[in-house]
């Protein structure tokens, strides 16, 4: 079920939250379980034989936590038997997912050394398993290492399936999560918040039907025609490549934002996802900005397990490289997806580099106005470049992209200026207009984290202002969710596909 729908707006969403406010009043426990049980059949609305796998992999690591907490020790979380039991359920959840997600590639692989096919069925990926299974990691990593507990398991079931974020995120931590499920008030309608979740909601929804929707037609026809085989022209191949690094934000972000806004409504805050990310002076800043939830996982239970910058900077290199190729695995099952990965990791290191170098001129390069324009400049083109490798399917269409990118070329009259985008009803006119407009509000427009807390706070100032927020949010909705059902076809988030 997409938040873009019809069936998701005037139907699921407004019978959870009567159900939700209605069951709450009488039993918070009653209230969590429906919760949970709308949110599995969120997950199972397409194809339902999955629902039957998440709960699976939810009973087997609530059973591994137990297992873990039942063989800690007071004030020693980190025994030899709790260790055990956390490995087998680590080892269980990456076999389920590597099955599920890698078993394609590497069937694909080996074929590709062989040379010969291989016939195999296909296996189809569940939608969300990357991110609840990194999720349910966390928690067995936490329940080990800092001595969490969860002794519900409507409220552990609760905390993976949670329906706002279960398919494409926020990665979320057991400890964002329980506090909340455990408050009494989070079970009581509150007017202001539920104002500030929809008005959120539909600045996502504007994000993702508006704007990502809008741009994406001059990313398809770039790079679908490049795995074709057609060679962009050098104005396709820029185009191309920024229609596809705004549509991307604009999609994942307008997500989280969907997210983060559905779960105000039920008056649970998820953590932010994004920070205006290209705004970033450095690659290491925009890490810090992308997909936040993400890379902190990465830091904590990979990166700094690895020995992070604590054994030198080659050391430091190293597991940089590392944990940035396993996140381009995670990713996708494609080895474009694990050099985009290995690219950030070399990005990355040249920066420490760079900033171990010129430690002594750091605040006079801090101060200079024409370094951050440098800085700025250099680091978006960087993400654009990978960007390439992230959408394209193989090495040899990003490689035509790339090519078309550096290859300056005079503009021929007519279509042959841009074939590709003349095929497809497009103009370069007009597509860069608007990359130019997406870009300059991606960088000097305040982002939703800043909007989404000034409506929060202007409601709880001026109590008429809820009903003319969430009415003026009703309608922008309900609106751009008919726009949206009137199209030929409905677009999934791009993250689906992770």
């Amino acid at each position: 079920m997409l938040f873009t729908t019809a069936a998701f707006a005037f139907l699921f969403l407004p019978i959870v939250l009567l159900g939700f406010y209605a069951i709450g009043r009488s039993s918070h426990g009653a209230a969590a379980w429906w919760l949970f049980a709308a949110s599995v059949f969120f997950y199972g609305y397409w194809m339902p034989e999955y629902a039957a796998l998440l709960l699976g992999s939810i009973v087997a690591n609530f059973w591994f936590g137990m297992r873990i907490a039942a063989n800690a020790e007071p004030g020693n979380p980190r025994t030899p038997a709790a260790k055990r039991w956390f490995v087998a359920g680590v080892v269980f959840d990456l076999a389920l997912l590597g099955y599920y997600k890698y078993a394609n590639f590497f069937l694909d692989t080996l074929q590709a050394a062989v040379g010969a096919p291989l016939h195999v069925e296909r296996i189809l990926l569940p939608i969300g398993i990357s991110f609840f299974t990194f999720t349910q990691i966390a928690f067995l990593a936490d329940s080990y290492m800092k001595g969490v507990r969860e002794v519900r398991f409507s409220h552990y079931g609760l905390f993976v399936t949670y329906f706002p974020h279960l398919v494409a995120g926020p990665v979320l931590h057991h400890a964002q999560m329980m506090p909340q499920f455990g408050k009494a008030e989070t079970y009581r309608f509150q007017p202001v918040l539920f104002a500030a979740g929809l008005a959120i909601f539909a600045l996502g929804l504007v994000k993702k039907v508006v704007l990502a929707d809008g741009i994406s037609p001059y990313a398809d026809a770039v790079f679908d025609g490049a795995a074709a085989g057609a060679a962009p022209t050098f104005a396709e191949g820029w185009l191309g490549a920024l229609a596809y690094t705004f549509q991307l934000y604009y999609d994942f972000s307008g997500y989280s934002d969907m997210a983060i806004g559905l779960s105000l409504m039920v008056n649970v805050r998820l953590p932010f996802n994004f920070d205006s990310p290209y705004k970033s002076l450095s690659i290491s800043e925009f890490w810090r900005r992308w997909h936040m939830t993400l890379s902190t996982f990465l830091r904590d239970y990979l990166y700094i397990p690895l020995g992070g910058n604590r054994h030198g900077p080659v050391r430091r290199y190293v597991n940089l490289a590392t944990t940035m190729l396993l996140g381009g695995l995670w990713h996708g099952a494609a080895w474009t997806f694990v050099f985009w990965g290995g690219l950030h990791g070399a990005y990355l290191g040249v920066n420490h580099a760079f900033n171990a170098a010129t430690e002594r001129w750091r605040d006079s390069l801090a101060a200079s106005r024409a370094f951050k324009v440098f800085a700025w400049t250099l680091t978006f083109l960087a993400v654009v470049v990978a960007w390439v490798y992230f959408r394209a399917p193989t090495f040899e269409s990003a490689g035509r992209v790339l090519a078309a990118m550096s290859t300056p070329s005079a503009a021929a009259p007519g279509p042959a200026a841009a074939p590709l985008l003349w095929n497809a009803g497009l103009t370069t006119t007009l597509g860069f207009v608007l990359c130019t407009l997406l870009g300059l509000a991606a960088v000097f427009a305040p982002n939703s984290n800043a909007i989404g807390a000034w409506i929060e706070a202007l409601g709880r100032r001026a109590g008429p202002m809820r009903a003319a927020i969430a009415g003026a949010a009703f309608v922008l909705v309900v609106v751009l969710v008919v726009v949206n059902e009137a199209r030929e076809s409905v677009s999934a988030f791009i993250y689906f596909n992770f």
